[in-house]
């Protein structure tokens, strides 16, 4: 292994995450940052905001993980528990295998919608947008056998399927038309036909219970771990086994970077400097996979190993409540590409003020990080409160700072 390899190996993981996005803060603690000026007297005003949405969301604090799952409630209604209600496995590993395949197609069609595009829903009539809407278009999908290349096992995504879809398919499955738009269609669809071939040339990972399928990552995942799996791990197998599908972005000594950016404020003494990683979709599909896992029977523990979300609702949260500040406010006019230093600080900033958030809000409850672990906080929660945040401040809902999305990354 190359000492480029090495390095670039030690940006895959939670801990590299954490550890660069409180430098990042430390740095605007200290006002040496380009973009933003940091105030945290506002996170105290900030807890009790997030404590309300929580409250009235869960009274009694009895609160789910943030993932991917509780975008398939509707009106109270839980649309997966429905579908595997009337559904039939062998075993527990056997619906493990299945949910994998449901949550990692979900999660990578996740990216930002845009602010037009809405699915209407055959079950209610409601016309719904945004990341709800996408889980259920996903849901659906699944549920009719879109992914499957078996007519007896519709519950099920084959890599041979993916890797043929094409974008007229997505575009159907999600309800696209000129009159509404998915932001990144394209980008989407290139990412499930990558993760599809990807799939398929790797037997060893996803084709060791029968043909090679996402979910086949179940097994690959257990085998590297006895019994107990630790959340970091889950997004370790992820970001290394699923690394070449991502656009091409950043790569070190061979290794793809995925969501890993440049700031000139990251300064280090080895082959990463400069290079700030924030593994979003990674992360938000690390804790989709945790239930799943732990309903086969296994025990996922270090769950706050796993870091927030760098999300355009986490950040704009910090945002709207003050904590963060634009040093020029002329840049909310206008959109940012993704890797554009100004995004890369926000959402890096995110991350680190995430946690000192979640440390205020735990003291005010009385509680730690293993009854109330990230996960319950984010889902609570900061999420959920960016988005009250943004309708009060704009009548579009929109985010404090526009990204422009290709569909791979928010």
């Amino acid at each position: 292994m190359t000492p480029e390899t090495d390095a670039a190996l030690s940006l895959l993981s939670a801990k590299a995450v954490r550890t660069r996005a409180q430098t990042m803060l430390a740095l605007g603690l200290e006002g040496k940052l380009p973009n933003f000026r940091i105030d945290l007297s506002l996170i105290d005003s900030t807890a009790e905001r997030v404590l309300a949405v929580t409250r009235q969301a869960y009274p009694t604090l009895d609160i789910p993980f943030h993932s991917r799952w509780r975008h398939f409630v509707v009106d109270g209604a839980d649309r997966f528990a429905a579908l595997t209600a009337r559904a039939t496995w062998p075993d527990r590993a056997a619906r493990a295998r299945a949910e994998f395949d449901l949550a990692m197609v979900s999660v990578f069609l996740d990216a930002g919608a845009g602010a037009q595009w809405r699915y209407s829903d055959p079950v209610s009539g409601q016309k719904i947008g945004r990341s709800e809407g996408l889980a259920l278009a996903s849901l659906d999908m699944f549920a009719n056998g879109a992914f499957s290349a078996d007519p007896n096992d519709p519950l099920r995504v084959d890599a041979v399927v993916l890797a043929m879809l094409n974008v007229e398919q997505l575009a159907s499955g999600f309800q696209v038309t000129p009159d509404n738009p998915l932001v990144g269609l394209e980008g989407r669809a290139a990412l499930l036909r990558a993760l599809g071939k990807l799939a398929s040339g790797c037997p060893d990972v996803f084709a060791r219970n029968g043909s090679a399928r996402p979910g086949g990552l179940f097994d690959h995942i257990v085998g590297q771990n006895d019994g107990a799996i630790e959340a970091p791990a889950i997004l370790s197998a992820l970001l290394r086994e699923l690394g070449p599908i991502w656009p091409s972005r950043l790569s070190l000594g061979g290794i793809p970077l995925g969501d890993c950016w440049k700031h000139p404020a990251m300064t280090t003494a080895d082959f990463t400097n400069g290079l700030v990683p924030l593994h979003k979709l990674s992360q938000w599909l690390s804790y989709s996979l945790i239930e799943p896992i732990q309903r086969a029977g296994l025990t996922v523990s270090d769950i706050d190993g796993l870091t927030g979300l760098a999300e355009y609702r986490n950040g704009g949260l910090f945002v709207d409540a003050g904590v963060l500040a634009l040093r020029n406010p002329a840049q909310a006019g206008r959109a940012h590409e993704a890797g554009s230093e100004l995004v890369v600080e926000w959402r890096t900033l995110t991350v680190a003020l995430l946690d000192r958030l979640a440390a205020v809000i735990r003291e005010k409850l009385n509680m730690n990080a293993e009854s109330l672990p990230l996960a319950k906080i984010l889902e609570g929660g900061t999420w959920a409160t960016g988005r009250v945040l943004a309708r009060e401040r704009r009548p579009d809902g929109a985010p404090p700072i526009s990204v422009i999305s290709d569909g791979t990354i928010f």
